[in-house]
């Protein structure tokens, strides 16, 4: 598989706290990687160094194999990186199909950006709600437009920040089979997410970070097993002697 996310050494503190302790992450083309961590362990960090919404204060990131560590958020973004944020804010005084626009429009060039963003709405399930303005939207359907919003960004990368949140059950279950059918359609995606049913759903590898370092990570439901991430991230106490 070809490496498209390739983080070496990657480093950022505020002060006396670190928030990306050495971090070194990999995202093959076309694969599904699941992180999950305790509140403030860093997760949000990751993908603000990534998408270039902070600066790195050490290491090396690489996107395709270019070295993006310098470049900003924005030229990111045009090179295929796109992110979801945990509380939607589209353009509330724009129409649903306004606000792909936006997206199409800032991302890489299409020579028909109107018939893309339809066939986005169409995949995310919103295609009734076009014209009507965002800020009338349900929660759910304001989560499926920051979704489709990053999609007519025409991303190679996805990254979604704890998208399922507030979302009953069932609102979940639509969230999830719309992120499945991004994903056939070979776009990488990395997701944050306290569900960790809806994670494990839909991703190959799931990563644990505590404290801005990784900690564990491999086969989603070997890495749910393990005791070290029970205690971290579940707050299960466990037994040393079970343990070992």
């Amino acid at each position: 598989m070809t490496t498209l996310l390739d983080m070496h050494g990657v480093n950022k503190s505020f002060g006396a706290l670190t928030v990306a302790d050495d971090v070194n992450f990999k995202v093959m083309q076309g694969e599904a990687v699941g992180i999950i961590g305790p509140n403030g362990a860093g997760k949000s960090t990751l993908f603000n160094l990534i998408g270039g919404g902070l600066p790195v204060l050490s290491g090396q990131i690489r996107f395709e194999g270019r070295d993006v560590t310098q470049l900003p958020a924005a030229d990111r973004c045009r090179m295929g990186i796109a992110r979801t944020f945990q509380i939607p804010h589209p353009f509330i005084g724009m129409t649903v199909f306004e606000n792909l626009l936006v997206g199409a429009s800032f991302g890489q060039d299409a020579e028909d950006k109107r018939q893309w963003c339809r066939d986005i709405l169409e995949r995310s399930g919103l295609a009734a709600k076009a014209n009507i303005e965002a800020g009338r939207l349900t929660l759910l359907e304001r989560k499926r437009l920051e979704l489709a919003r990053a999609m007519a960004t025409r991303p190679r990368l996805l990254l979604l920040d704890e998208i399922a949140g507030g979302l009953t059950e069932g609102e979940c279950g639509q969230l999830v089979a719309t992120i499945r059918g991004i994903r056939e359609t070979g776009v990488s995606i990395v997701w944050i997410e306290h569900i960790v049913h809806a994670l494990l759903a839909v991703v190959d590898r799931l990563v644990v970070i505590n404290f801005g370092k990784i900690v564990a990570e491999g086969e989603p439901r070997a890495v749910m097993a393990d005791p070290m991430v029970q205690e971290i991230y579940m707050g299960i106490e466990v037994d040393d002697a079970a343990a070992a």
